[in-house]
């Protein structure tokens, strides 16, 4: 059981690949949170010269290293996004470590805080059950196609196929205490933030 700190509160964010995450989540620090974001920290457990990079090459091969000596994520994930089996492989070695590092800079947050949860996989992984709200972020599936090629210069076929290997987007909306609406302008997100952080903020009476 991850050691929550006093009147911490938990919030988690999550919304399947490019449903804007990364957009709420910089409204958030914009309004005070600290936001921990997931995936970042998976980048950082398999950082050149990290435990978590070691294992990977032993899992994969020295062939997913770019010649620096970092992790090709781009080779990685065109591969293991084409594997179940690859992809149980690779999260068996990240997210360990991920959930190590979140949980600790949780116990480690500031007294009155509020720490946003920034997690991909929320539900699957657990992490909801502690969070005090849970907020999804949703957009039609073309258009988490469209973002995808426009933003990481993915193929149509390399975004469907990320897109589609995620959980189902709607089992997520089903689940959250908060669904905030990407597929318009940022100022329609942002009202929408605003005011849901308005709700999550409210002295208890």
């Amino acid at each position: 059981m991850p050691r929550v700190p006093p009147n911490v509160t938990l919030l988690g964010l999550t919304g399947n690949i490019a449903t804007g995450k990364s957009t709420v989540a910089a409204m958030l620090r914009e309004l005070g949170a600290i936001v921990l974001d997931a995936d970042q920290l998976a980048r950082e457990v398999v950082a050149p010269g990290s435990e978590g990079l070691a294992e990977v090459v032993r899992a994969f091969g020295q062939e997913v290293l770019q010649p620096d000596g970092s992790l090709d994520r781009r080779a990685m994930a065109a591969r293991v996004f084409r594997n179940p089996d690859e992809l149980q492989r690779l999260e068996a070695i990240i997210h360990p470590r991920v959930r190590r590092r979140l949980w600790e800079a949780v116990a480690a947050a500031p007294p009155n805080s509020v720490l946003v949860l920034e997690v991909i996989r929320l539900f699957e992984a657990g992490y909801a059950e502690h969070c005090h709200q849970v907020w999804v972020t949703d957009c039609p599936r073309e258009q988490q196609v469209a973002r995808l090629m426009a933003t990481r210069g993915l193929t149509r076929a390399e975004a469907e196929l990320r897109v589609d290997a995620q959980p189902p987007q709607a089992e997520k909306r089903a689940r959250a205490d908060v669904v905030i609406d990407t597929s318009g302008d940022l100022a329609h997100t942002r009202r929408q933030v605003l005011e849901a952080w308005r709700r999550l903020t409210a002295p208890q009476r």
